[in-house]
């Protein structure tokens, strides 16, 4: 087992790691921005250090600060979290050849799934089915890009290679767009993410977002942990994580859940990961894998029991997994509300402090967050201060307890999107279940 890590991330993220690492006994190291000096993970670490300014290019994205955090407090191993450097390859390779263990994939790992065409090319050799589309990089040829968005059948949508976050992406619904819109993109690309390359794939029009939570030890063994619902999304950021998703039998999902399995195993991954997949007419279409833990993890955690930060941290240790998949059982219903700093009508952020805090209790709720009475928000990162999980024996009770967790949440002195989270619970389609990623946009008069 590790001996010491150094957790390179902030807020809730930051405070689950630190969790983990005490129940295994290990020590831990706090690095933080002058901005977070009374996060609370940083007041609860072994030991904390100062890695530069407010700004996240000053602290949470210097990478050689990071490093020399490491060396002076002996560090063994780095966990990224999720967000800043997690999915950065140039910054596993860093940490790796500086004498760290990184806590996460190898950096070619990394690289391999963080760019889209390789990475569906990867999965389609693995047998994870795939959205129709162009198998490979768009090229300057008009009249071939034509004849593959002819054969895909329009609408399309037009991806960056090295896109994600919702960003990177433009929707192609006839053949006139299709020319400007491909050097459109190709622009926007090279300018945001240092990569002009893009690929060309069928547009789906009303697909619910699914993904496969696995883990893999990078010693041939790889589980999956079912699957989540993230449809209930505005401007492709999610809002509300469930697990397991409606609809999906168990026949479904230990077929998908295998072949994600399989394809990890010829990768050679190895720690946690997501593969995400739109979800439409009973068939699964591939899109991405993230690299990291995600933000949605502890609804996952709710029905299987399995502790997803401590399998990262046994993972990077060397060690195989603890559990094979005989050992996975889903059992009941999470539902996982994200709490913002921000305005519920406007979504405008909402930094200051807060003046008053309860958090909610009770059998089946879990409340993961770094805030606290008195706590200031920053204005420098992103608004999520907080996440609420509920558990239930079924999807209903799971939402019922939803319910009472929202009202008894107090946060007071900021404003949140907890009146919100609060419409959605109360919303007819969704709690029928099924709703789709465009849903949420067209009930707040987005789209």
């Amino acid at each position: 087992m590790l001996d010491k890590v150094l957790i390179a991330n902030r807020g809730e993220i930051a405070l689950r790691i630190l969790r983990a690492c005490k129940e295994l006994g290990i020590k831990t190291v706090a690095v933080h921005s002058t901005a977070d000096r009374n996060l609370k993970h940083v007041l609860l670490a072994d030991e904390s250090i100062c890695i530069g300014g407010a700004s996240a290019t000053e602290s949470y994205l210097n990478i050689p600060r990071i490093i020399a955090a490491a060396e002076v407090t002996n560090s063994i191993a780095i966990h990224p979290g999720y967000g800043f450097l997690a999915e950065n390859a140039a910054f596993a390779e860093a940490v790796e050849k500086s004498g760290f263990i990184f806590v996460g994939p190898k950096a070619d790992t990394i690289n391999l799934m963080g760019d889209k065409v390789s990475a569906i090319n990867a999965m389609k050799k693995a047998g994870v089915p795939c959205v129709p589309g162009s198998d490979g990089p768009l090229t300057d040829d008009e009249e071939r890009n034509k004849a593959i968005a002819k054969r895909i059948g329009y609408p399309i949508i037009v991806k960056a290679a090295g896109g994600g976050g919702g960003r990177g992406m433009r929707v192609v619904r006839s053949e006139s767009e299709l020319i400007q819109s491909i050097a459109t993109t190709q622009a926007e690309a090279g300018a945001a993410f240092g990569n002009p390359v893009v690929y060309m794939e069928k547009f789906l029009e009303n697909p619910r977002h699914v993904e496969i939570q696995v883990l893999s030890d990078g010693q041939g063994n790889a589980i999956h942990l079912g699957e989540r619902d993230c449809s209930m999304q505005r401007r492709h950021q999610k809002v509300v994580e469930e697990a397991p998703a409606p609809g999906i039998s168990e026949q479904m999902r230990n077929k998908i859940g295998e072949r994600c399995c399989k394809a990890c195993v010829e990768i050679g991954y190895r720690g946690a990961g997501t593969f995400e997949f739109l979800y439409e007419n009973g068939e699964f279409y591939f899109i991405e894998m993230n690299t990291r833990i995600q933000v949605e993890h502890p609804v996952s955690e709710m029905i299987t029991g399995v502790d997803l930060i401590k399998e990262q941290l046994r993972i990077a240790g060397g060690q195989p997994l603890s559990v094979d998949q005989s050992q996975v059982q889903v059992r009941g219903h999470a539902i996982e509300c994200r709490i913002n700093a921000e305005d519920p009508e406007t979504f405008i952020p909402s930094p200051g402090t807060i003046s008053t805090f309860h958090s909610p209790g009770g059998l089946g709720v879990r409340w993961e967050s770094h805030i606290y009475s008195g706590y200031t928000v920053p204005p420098y990162y992103d608004s999520m201060i907080g996440k609420l999980i509920t558990y239930g024996e079924s999807r209903d009770e799971a939402i019922a307890r939803m319910r009472h967790a929202l009202d008894e949440l107090v946060i007071e002195g900021i404003k949140t999107n907890i009146p919100l989270q609060r419409r959605i619970m109360a919303d007819e389609n969704f709690c029928a279940g099924g709703t789709n990623i465009h849903y949420l946009e067209k009930k707040l008069g987005m789209a």
